[in-house]
């Protein structure tokens, strides 16, 4: 497998390697991302991984590159456009090891890998568990989705890291999976809640929270969540409510629903104008994800 990406990244990605850094580090320039990587340190040439920098670059790379022209289209970018290419395009640095990583920035120690909005850039190291697969595709959808509807506090916090959640291919049917399980259980929280709810505001994970939610049986209802709980259903349920706009009515119509956002729009606007045939306000919106996750198995 690894030779056949080797083989397929010689074809499609054109690699200069340069001093571009302070350093022995070198460059690795895709259409719209360039690769920075350090060379490997005495630990990490011992490692039972054999970490190669320049094949997990190339990886890096390839795997980028195909994440940004998923995610990019089903946003809205045309494939045309000039959005990320030449002097524009994103940086990712990757690091010999995680404590060269952790000193290049104030990261929480168990991160695997930051992404910074305002440069453009993601950062990570050699060996990092799930780099490629999760982290990667997780902050590129970021930085795609904010570069294209803007910065502005009115966008909800939901459809961002549901954006960046989708983005994760490899984690999207056990999250659905996991949903389906909170709907079985009545622990949903509501749709209303998650306008309203920063969940960034959640900072200690032992808190009792109380929070609104429907039953199957349509009664309203009260849940007890602990902040890890909250969060954890809040990011689940971001997830599946975008997984419920692309897989039912299309990467399109998706599209054209970042458009309206990007264009001043609230999401309840931008649904009753987008998905206009189907929902009428964010009332059904939420009745039609519900009966979404139902039928789902």
């Amino acid at each position: 497998m690894r030779a056949l990406i080797r083989s397929v990244l010689a074809g499609f990605i054109c690699c200069v390697a340069s001093c571009a850094l302070a350093g022995d580090w070198k460059e690795m320039k895709g259409e719209h991302f360039i690769v920075y990587y350090a060379p490997s340190t005495p630990d990490v040439l011992k490692s039972d991984a054999q970490i190669d920098p320049e094949n997990f670059a190339s990886q890096v790379l390839f795997e980028a590159e195909r994440y940004y022209q998923r995610i990019a289209g089903n946003i809205g970018y045309a494939r045309n456009s000039e959005f990320w290419t030449w002097d524009k395009r994103a940086r990712i640095y990757l690091y010999s090891d995680r404590d060269s990583y952790l000193k290049s920035g104030d990261h929480p120690a168990w991160s695997e890998g930051v992404a910074d909005y305002q440069k453009r850039s993601v950062m990570s190291f050699y060996g990092s568990s799930g780099f490629i697969d999760s982290i990667l595709p997780h902050e590129i959808a970021h930085l795609v989705f904010r570069d294209f509807v803007g910065l502005s506090e009115r966008i909800p916090v939901w459809l961002d890291e549901g954006v960046a959640q989708w983005a994760e291919e490899k984690k999207q049917r056990h999250i659905m999976g996991l949903v389906r399980m909170m709907y079985l259980k009545d622990s949903l929280l509501t749709l209303d809640d998650m306008m309203k709810l920063d969940i960034r505001t959640i900072v200690h994970k032992n808190n009792v929270y109380i929070r609104p939610t429907i039953t199957r049986q349509g009664d309203k209802g009260v849940l007890f969540l602990t902040g890890d709980a909250l969060v954890n259903s809040y990011y689940l349920q971001a997830a599946s409510l975008v997984y419920y706009m692309i897989d039912k009515f299309g990467a399109l119509e998706f599209s054209n629903f970042c458009r309206a956002i990007r264009d001043g729009k609230s999401v309840e606007e931008a649904v009753k104008s987008v998905y206009y045939t189907h929902i009428r306000d964010l009332s059904e919106f939420e009745e039609r994800w519900r009966q979404y996750i139902e039928e789902s198995s």
